[in-house]
């Protein structure tokens, strides 16, 4: 590919949307383990007396899937926000 042309065959635009899937794919997933971590410490630590409050529920874990689920969809749409906002979209057309 020369350096001047800004346009992709259709191979090589294939092969960069599927490398682009990946690494937001690979954020999001980042994201939300990160999300289901903070849920974890939530529990485990007390925080509020949440971890008490699940000890005591008949059935604590669709409790606990309703506080890690938003968390981790929440922090996969951030770490895949700034993912976009930070991939080298310029630094790609230089090569």
């Amino acid at each position: 590919m020369a350096p001047d042309r800004d346009e992709l065959t259709p191979e090589e635009a294939r092969r960069d949307h599927w490398e682009m899937l990946r690494f937001l794919a690979g954020n999001a997933l980042f994201g939300a383990g990160i999300g289901v971590m903070v849920a974890f410490a939530l529990i485990w630590l007390d925080i509020g007396g949440l971890g008490s409050h699940l000890a005591r529920a008949r059935n604590p874990f669709l409790p606990a899937a309703m506080i890690a689920v938003p968390l981790a969809l929440t922090f996969a749409a951030a770490v895949t926000a700034s993912a976009i906002m930070l991939m080298p979209y310029k630094k790609k057309k230089q090569r």
